[in-house]
């Protein structure tokens, strides 16, 4: 294993086309191979053997990062600041190959990420349910998703229709991230333009749940310098056994590759998502039967909904001025429009003043809701450098990044204006209510028109806005045959603002500061095949990071009065990992290993009850560790596999309330599993599936202890382990087509994946279903 060099680094995408090469040749690049035989992505590598291309039936996805001999393996990061070669980057990183995407039939990011290990979901009341949320190694990572490289801000929710590949970063990443990155980062590769081939491939599935999705990808090469590329799609589909809940995708990626002379190359694109859905909450916490309660009637509102809006545009122009030295600078303009109304549905009791059943157990249906408007700027510079000093070779790295957010967050005003049929209590005493279950301990029959609600846009109450000049040098060394490394220092600078409006009170919060991270790792071969690697790497958190909550602290939001703000530390955090790294079975199985322990210091902590805004600032610290392992690509030419497992452990170790030291983290599982495997028992037929695997969980506030009950020596909101699994059977009756059956949940288990911090709220994993896709390439 060695570091790849030379413009072998680069993707197809950069490549200046080889207008006198034969087919054989030019699928290097793209698109018709061997999926059914064994022989999965075509591999963007020039040394790879391409003499098979023609021996099958079977369609071939489009990869240029992948290992075209084991479908499920990527042989690099689609991060050209990555100089190494994936077996010799001294880091965890989990890559996620387009066959292995469409192999597991999950399609929105969350579903994807949620079934790696090592990540888990988390829920939140107002704030973050414009989107996604993830958590990484026990970690915060909702603002931690980039697209190629640059950050991509705001609580959306992301597809996977217009992706390469993903690549999930395990551990602190600030030096390729800046801010943030606690526990990691996702990084999506996006389907560019590629002058190498033409090709076109249309999709469409149909299934149980009036699931319905129709995708197009089309290359087309113009001329020998200019190339066009169009990823559509249209997508609907009622979430399984939860009518009215439901899905709606539309989305489109146009990019277009200029080659406008050897040295010089453009590309630019533009991204659109609309995702238009009714949301489901789930189910709740029963704290008399310690458990979620089963089998929950649907409760959506006909007035639910939560919406996105994506717009992107990116420019990126590539000079290579010699062999060894190019400069390359993206730009990118984006907006993001955010909003939702969701129905929570909470276990309580009828109050003794109601005169229909005083008393007695109920449900009752709340609102939530908030719209967020993001518009952001990035600008990022890479001068690559590849140096040779004697026998030491270098593949630098000096970047340089401006970046500008500005996000507006506010409510919708919204009215009940259907009768109530109960009376609950609350904070303010009794209250007329609206329960879901009557007198008889039955759903109502008007359940989902129950609240009758009307609403408008309202006011914002958050005005955020964080500007920030990054500069960094990296280096990929390889100082012998047994020995490389990688070492890497960022520097952030950043000027932030938040206007916040609580409860009718105005606060202006703005402070800047700066911020130091490191990455370095050494790299020590064994033998041909295998190595070892130690690496320490760090993380930076600013106070008001997370742009959707304004001055909830509990969520990432801003802790204590400006004043206050403008004094405390950012939350540091530190990873050590010592791991190892094997080539298997003619390079086409990586077989990876690595103990790791992640502590953030001066975490800030929220004081008084749950909503309390005052922080006790840097007070809290804590601990991940725990040993993460994986098998990734092919262990036989027929049967591939991608298998990762991650056992792992949290400690709260300071904390302002002496209580929650020695606690675990809230949304952590310590154990996780994930193995998905495929079969190509003929050119024309193969089959597979997945098991996913996690244990139990813990509800609390984000980054903080889970919530214990010191009457009964437990965690007060437990959310029970799961494990779910997919089939799929695959079909090639030619060249062209493609037939697929893919079965979801074949146990229609009910689960359950993260929960709120009181247990108001349970959000459930989809159930049952079943889907067919034929796909034509042509």
């Amino acid at each position: 294993m060695s570091i790849e060099t030379g413009k072998q680094n680069k993707p197809l995408s950069l490549r200046a086309r080889n207008t006198g090469s034969s087919f054989a040749q030019s699928a290097v690049a793209l698109a018709i191979g061997v999926a059914g035989s064994g022989v999965g992505s075509v591999s963007a590598q020039e040394n790879q053997d391409d003499s098979s291309v023609s021996d099958t039936n079977a369609i071939e996805l489009i990869e240029v990062y992948g290992q075209r001999t084991a479908p499920y393996k990527a042989l690099r990061s689609g991060d050209e600041r990555r100089g190494a070669a994936l077996a010799d980057t001294p880091q965890t990183l989990t890559i996620l190959t387009q066959t292995q995407i469409e192999d597991s039939g999950k399609t929105d990011l969350k579903e994807i990420l949620a079934a790696q290990s090592g990540i888990t979901l988390g829920t939140g009341e107002n704030g973050n349910a414009f989107g996604d949320r993830y958590i990484i190694r026990g970690h915060e990572a909702r603002s931690d998703v980039f697209v190629d490289g640059v950050r991509d801000p705001g609580m959306t929710t992301r597809e996977s229709f217009a992706t390469e590949q993903i690549e999930i970063t395990k551990g602190p990443s600030s030096t390729f991230a800046g801010r943030g990155s606690s526990g990691g980062a996702v990084n999506g590769i996006s389907k560019q333009a590629n002058a190498q081939q033409d090709f076109s491939m249309v999709k469409g599935g149909v299934g149980s749940d009036g699931y319905h999705r129709v995708t197009l990808d089309s290359n087309h090469v113009i001329n020998d310098r200019v190339a066009v590329r169009a990823n559509l799609l249209h997508a609907e589909e009622e979430v399984p056994d939860r009518d009215p809940a439901s899905k709606e995708r539309i989305g489109g990626l146009l990019s277009a590759k200029f080659q406008v002379t050897d040295q010089f190359s453009l590309l630019a694109d533009y991204y659109h998502l609309e995702a238009n859905d009714v949301p489901d909450l789930g189910s709740y916490f029963d704290q008399a039967t310690r458990k979620p309660v089963s089998d929950i009637a649907a409760y959506s509102q006909d007035s639910d909904f939560l919406e996105t809006q994506v717009d992107a545009f990116t420019f990126k122009a590539d000079y290579q001025f010699t062999d060894n030295l190019r400069l390359q600078n993206a730009t990118r303009f984006g907006k993001t429009d955010n909003g939702y109304i969701v129905t929570g549905l909470r276990g309580t009791a009828r109050s003794e003043g109601d005169p229909v059943a005083p008393g007695v157990a109920t449900a009752s249906l709340s609102t939530h809701q908030g719209w967020q408007e993001v518009d952001y700027t990035v600008n990022q510079t890479n001068l690559f450098w590849d140096l040779a000093q004697g026998d030491v070779e270098h593949k630098l790295v000096f970047g340089f990044e401006y970046s500008d957010e500005q996000v507006a967050n506010g409510v919708f005003n919204t009215e009940n204006t259907g009768a109530t049929n109960c009376v609950v209590s609350g904070r303010g005493g009794d209250s007329e209510g609206y329960c879901a279950i009557d007198a008889n301990g039955n759903y109502v029959t008007n359940l989902n028109s129950l609240l009758g609600r009307t609403f408008e846009r309202g006011s914002q109450d958050s005005d955020f806005n964080v500007e920030t000049i990054s500069a960094y040098v990296m280096d990929s060394v390889m100082l012998n045959d047994r020995w490389s490394g990688f070492f890497g220092v960022r520097y952030d600078d950043f000027d932030y603002s938040n206007r916040v409006v609580s409860r009718g009170n105005e606060t202006e919060y703005d402070y800047s500061d700066g911020m130091w991270n490191g990455h370095a790792g050494i790299v020590r071969a064994l033998g041909d095949n295998g190595n070892v690697y130690l690496t320490y790497s760090t993380a930076t958190n600013i106070n008001g990071g997370e742009s959707d909550v304004g001055g909830s602290c509990g969520y990432g939001g801003l802790c204590g009065d400006p004043d206050q703000v403008g004094l405390s530390d950012p939350e540091q955090v530190t990873n050590f990992e010592l791991g190892t790294k094997w080539e298997l079975f003619d390079d086409r199985l990586l077989a990876t290993a690595a103990l790791f322990s992640i502590t953030k210091d001066d975490v800030m902590e929220s004081v008084g009850d749950s909503y309390s805004t005052l922080g006790t600032l840097n007070t809290g610290k804590n601990r991940v560790q725990g040993i993460e392992l994986s098998l990734t690509g092919a262990i036989t030419e027929k049967l591939s596999a991608q298998f990762n497992a991650a056992f792992m452990d949290s400690e709260v170790l300071e904390a302002f309330n002496p209580e929650q030291v020695g606690l675990a983290l809230s949304n952590f599982a310590d154990n996780h599993a994930y193995l998905q495997l495929r079969y190509d028992a003929t050119t024309q037929f193969s089959f597979g599936g997945a098991i996913t695997y996690k244990s139990e969980m813990y509800g609390g506030q984000p980054d903080t202890a889970a919530g214990f009950n010191q009457e009964i020596g437990d965690y007060s909101i437990v959310v029970p382990s799961y494990q779910v699994v997919d089939l799929f059977v695959n079909y090639y009756p030619s060249e062209k087509v493609n037939l697929k059956l893919s079965l979801n949940n074949v146990t229609d288990e009910e689960y359950w994946t993260a929960a709120y911090r009181s247990g108001a709220f349970m959000y459930l994993g989809e159930a049952q279903s079943v889907r067919a896709t034929l796909t034509y390439n042509f």
